[in-house]
């Protein structure tokens, strides 16, 4: 069977950055599960995937405008401690959600001097090529209730995910 929209996909991945280091794995876990077409991977990794069968292994190359786009210094800003006191101990790489103009979006904090926190909104992968080392698995038409709630059912629900 081929990956095509709506079909579940079960992959293993490697993910590098251009020097070549690790940035995520499947490696040591389960493989990697999504409903094809729906908007569960970026763009370039599920297109380049669409059409490849259970046993492929592919190396992909995704870049910026294809992943996690590329970097708006728009969306760094520089706030006051006192702005963030609902966060508790802040620290460098701590994450956080916040609404801005185009609505909320996830904030990393990158520097903290005196009282004032620089903080980025970019995606941490925004701005890189990404290299994709992927098997392909397994893949299999999604059932109606996987379609209907938008993910992959494994029967264990141990995400905490209850069905009715």
């Amino acid at each position: 069977m081929q990956i095509a929209k709506n079909k579940v996909v079960s992959i293993d991945y490697t993910l590098t950055d251009a020097g070549g280091e690790v940035l995520d794995s499947s490696a040591g876990k389960e493989p990697l599960s999504y409903i094809h077409g729906t908007g569960s991977l970026i763009p370039g990794l599920e297109n380049q995937l669409e059409g490849k069968s259970a046993g492929d292994e592919l190396k992909l190359s995704v870049p910026p405008e294809s992943g996690y786009g590329e970097r708006d210094e728009a969306l760094m800003a520089t706030l006051q401690r006192e702005q963030l006191k609902s966060l508790g101990n802040l620290q460098e790489g701590l994450m956080f959600s916040m609404e801005n103009e185009q609505g909320e979006r996830i904030f990393t904090v990158v520097k903290l001097e005196g009282e004032t926190v620089t903080v980025d909104g970019n995606h941490p992968l925004a701005g890189l090529t990404l290299n994709f080392e992927v098997t392909v698995r397994d893949v299999r038409d999604a059932s109606e209730e996987e379609l209907t709630h938008g993910h992959v059912h494994d029967g264990s629900h141990e995400d905490g995910h209850a069905h009715d």
